[in-house]
């Protein structure tokens, strides 16, 4: 099958060398025209939690000519449809494209191509951008660290699903999902919690687990992400094997004060990982925030559940993409008055 990474920053690259170590043939395809010249001339270089260079195929989307069974879309989310709307021209007639991209994706994504073709991953994992030619692996090099959440809203098995799971399974452990819904609203989970606060603090998921404010504002993000689950009918999945929403959600405070106390230590793995969200800010470009806590907000409009700090989030991201704020974690005291 011919298979292309489209979106190949920080996390495409680094599953792309995953893959070329693995012998397997995957076209690398991004927007930034040093980071291919850097990949096509020197080899994709990953570093952190591992280290290796693998020579790859790397190229621009104006340079894309063949034709793909399997198109893995790790984009952000800032246009979907008119992304995917050039990409149909590139999949063959049973061609597939399994998003790798934050939020809830798959919806729209099946508008346009059809659900039978709409796949999507969970990637429970971090890396980060280095320069040109080079990405960061942020999070632990093991199986159970680099796991993928693989499924569908359709239910449809296929030998795409079955070769996308081969290829994924190359890197880290691939679970094919019954409750895909539940999986992605887990990763959402987590995305909500840490993706504006990352951005908005400058900081890693480690300090804002450590840092007894920063911690308070992550569990309330946590508690409103899962309370609008509850309410809109949606089983969060474990996240790699752990019921994180059984671990962590309250409704007493001896619960809460658990919940507090636990933090730090489901989040150990990816205590060096800095969110996308604080690299788009660190780069000057827009962010995804709309793709990640607007859902939760949107879903919490629908069934009745106020998202304050999410809201807040949303607020503070969109004043760091204009300017006027600055990442530092004197940012807290943005949050004092939801924390009263």
């Amino acid at each position: 099958m011919n298979v292309a990474i489209y979106g190949a920053g920080a996390m495409g690259t680094v599953l792309g060398t995953f893959l070329a170590q693995a012998g397997e043939k995957v076209d690398l395809i991004t927007r930034n025209e040093e980071h291919v010249e850097a990949m096509n001339r020197y080899g994709a270089q990953v570093t952190g939690s591992v280290e290796m260079t693998e020579r790859v195929n790397a190229f621009l989307p104006a340079d894309m000519k063949r034709n793909y069974d399997i198109i893995f879309l790790i984009t952000k989310q800032l246009d979907n449809k008119a992304v995917v709307q050039h990409l149909i021209k590139f999949l063959r007639k049973d061609g597939v494209i399994c998003t790798m991209q934050n939020g809830i994706p798959e919806i729209g994504i099946a508008e346009v191509v059809g659900e039978e073709k709409t796949y999507g991953c969970t990637m429970n994992w971090a890396a980060s951008f280095v320069r040109a030619g080079v990405v960061k692996l942020t999070s632990e090099n093991n199986p159970k660290s680099l796991s993928f959440g693989l499924g569908s809203f359709h239910h449809h098995d296929s030998p795409h699903l079955r070769e996308i799971q081969r290829l994924l399974s190359m890197m880290g452990e691939v679970t094919i999902e019954e409750n895909f819904a539940g999986v992605r609203w887990s990763k959402l989970l987590i995305n909500s919690g840490f993706n504006g606060l990352s951005a908005i603090l400058g900081t890693t998921l480690g300090e804002i687990a450590k840092n007894k404010t920063s911690r308070r504002i992550f569990q309330a993000l946590l508690k409103e992400c899962m309370d609008v689950a509850e309410k809109s009918d949606i089983k969060i999945a474990k996240i790699q094997g752990v019921d994180v929403v059984k671990l962590i959600n309250y409704r007493s405070k001896l619960k809460k004060w658990f919940s507090f106390r636990l933090i730090p230590i489901l989040l150990k793995k990816h205590q060096h990982s800095v969110s996308s969200t604080y690299q788009d800010i660190k780069k000057g470009v827009p962010t995804e925030i709309e793709a990640i806590n607007r859902i939760i907000v949107r879903y919490g409009v629908d069934v009745g559940v106020a998202t304050p700090f999410n809201s807040r989030v949303i607020q503070l991201v969109k004043e760091l993409e204009a300017g006027k704020l600055s990442q530092n974690m004197g940012n807290l005291a943005l949050f004092q008055d939801l924390l009263k």
